[in-house]
């Protein structure tokens, strides 16, 4: 008879890989919605994007596209109903009074714009982690 491996150390395992597909996940994500023919947003956006991103390294910080996380969750009741997803537990957001915070000259419609692309790309990257996460379990027999 065959042992499947309990949720606890399904759990485990994956989180021991959350952080190499979290950052294949990102490299993948910004490729699909900033580069390429049709990015989300414009030369423009990017540039105040970049500019925000080097700042926040400078303070020492992990910068824009460092700063969004992600989580396993369990939804299973028993380890023969196994249900693990990902969800994105901190979407960065740009505002004045938050980590990453708007230049003064930043207008309420850029602010919106930058905002929603890098909710976009946060989705994106815990699709792409769930999809990673999906292919571990069923590699692990569950």
């Amino acid at each position: 008879m065959v042992e499947f491996p309990d949720e606890r150390q399904l759990v485990l395992g994956a989180r021991s890989r959350l952080e190499r597909w979290t950052r294949s996940a990102r490299m993948e994500a910004y490729a699909e919605l900033f580069e390429g023919d049709d990015p989300i947003l414009s030369p423009e956006e990017m540039q105040l994007l970049d500019a925000l991103d080097s700042e926040l390294e400078r303070q020492g910080g992990d910068g824009v596209w460092g700063t969004d996380q992600y989580g396993i969750h369990t939804a299973g009741a028993s380890s023969s109903d196994t249900s693990l997803g990902v969800v994105c537990v901190y979407h960065p957001q740009i505002t004045k009074d938050s980590v990453l915070r708007g230049g003064d000259d930043l207008d309420d419609e850029t602010e919106e714009r930058l905002n929603a692309a890098l909710w976009q790309y946060s989705e994106r990257v815990a699709t792409l982690i769930e999809a990673e996460l999906d292919e571990f379990v069923r590699q692990a027999g569950v």
